[in-house]
């Protein structure tokens, strides 16, 4: 067993048993976007998160201990993702990433945006001319320090 396992099962269940990554989440406490991240094996449970993922998926104790180890971050089998919506934003980064940076550094100076003290909101936001998808990303500022 290993925590790949752990997640087919959980993404299985789901699509049998017909959930939402929201419901899921309203359970766990959490967000929906951290909640799925955490349940495609990206993310570190606790032990309660772990129960109650082991509730709505029907986890052994076994599977429920593989969602409490901190993972390998990054999912993706390939450096350029082959998936067309994952690839958009690969495309994104490709395209605005130096603007990103630049526009970043404008502001803060010199640094990063943090992917550990972070926040994700994703809405559907509806438009006569075509739903959008609206994303919006929140990192802390993490400057470069001098010594």
């Amino acid at each position: 067993m290993s925590r790949l396992d752990v997640t087919e099962k959980i993404i299985n269940t789901k699509v049998t048993q017909g959930l939402s990554w929201a419901d899921v989440a309203q359970k766990v406490g959490q967000s929906k976007e951290w909640t799925t991240a955490l349940c495609l094996g990206q993310m570190t449970a606790t032990p309660a998160q772990a129960a109650t993922l082991g509730e709505i998926f029907g986890l052994s104790a076994d599977e429920q201990k593989w969602l409490m180890v901190v993972p390998y971050k990054g999912s993706l089998p390939t450096s350029v993702p082959t998936d067309p919506l994952i690839y958009r934003f690969y495309e994104l980064v490709s395209v605005y990433g130096t603007t990103f940076k630049e526009l970043i550094h404008e502001e803060f100076g010199d640094g990063i945006m943090s992917a550990i003290d972070f926040k994700m909101d994703m809405q559907r936001q509806a438009d006569p001319n075509g739903d959008r998808v609206n994303i919006v990303m929140s990192g802390k500022f993490l400057p470069y320090k001098q010594y």
